[in-house]
């Protein structure tokens, strides 16, 4: 069973969430909070696989909650995915940054809103990759013009190259055609980036590669 925790200040959204996830054999929807401060105390204490998590509530905002959650080691094994609207585009990229595992908006069709929580519980990150590209590249925009070339320094030139495809929302499988690599290659150099860079999934892969600019400039080499 997928344990699924709600979070979110509206009561109508929270129980359709719920009922929409409860109606699955394989999802459990275990407990549903409507402030940040909720959602830290039943994560805390549930320890769910998934947290679907609203940022604007009160006595603590999904921002914070996803800092807390993530900073707790108890809670490696939880992925929270951002439920928001296009207008919180600014907090949605915060929110990855603080280990959230992807987003969703709130008009998402239901059966896309299930298999979200199925991708995220299997230990995928969830990119949708023409609003991930959206979201970042606005971070991008005031980003300054230096590479970080201390991060990208550990990273072989391969692995640059697979990195910037990632920034650009590629699956490993359209990687692997890209580089003429097999999916297996290609998912262990994407394997091998997160263990190098530290990242808690691929969705902080994507932040990376705008920060460093790849994604912008994409990699030569030298």
């Amino acid at each position: 069973m997928i344990r699924v925790v709600v979070a979110d200040d509206q009561q109508l959204i929270r129980a359709g969430f719920a009922a929409l996830l409860a109606s699955e054999a394989d999802i459990d929807v275990v407990g549903e909070a409507a402030t940040g401060a909720e959602a830290v105390e039943l994560v805390t204490r549930l320890r769910p696989d998934v947290v679907l998590m609203d940022i604007r509530m009160p006595d603590g905002d999904g921002i914070w909650a996803t800092r807390r959650i993530v900073a707790d080691p108890e809670n490696a094994a939880t992925r929270i995915v951002i439920v928001t609207t296009f207008e919180l585009d600014d907090y949605v990229v915060d929110a990855i940054r603080a280990g959230a595992s992807g987003f969703l908006v709130k008009d998402t069709e239901p059966v896309e809103l299930i298999r979200a929580v199925r991708v995220v519980a299997a230990g995928d990150a969830l990119l949708s990759p023409g609003v991930t590209k959206r979201l970042l590249g606005r971070v991008a925009g005031g980003l300054s013009a230096v590479v970080d070339t201390e991060t990208l320094a550990v990273l072989t030139d391969r692995e640059r190259e697979v990195l910037a495809l990632v920034g650009h929302g590629l699956t490993n499988e359209e990687i692997a055609a890209k580089l003429f690599l097999s999916p297996l290659t290609a998912k262990t150099h994407v394997s091998r980036i997160m263990q190098k860079l530290g990242a808690r999934d691929r969705v902080q892969l994507v932040v990376t590669a705008y920060e460093t600019h790849l994604v912008r400039t994409g990699w030569s080499g030298g």
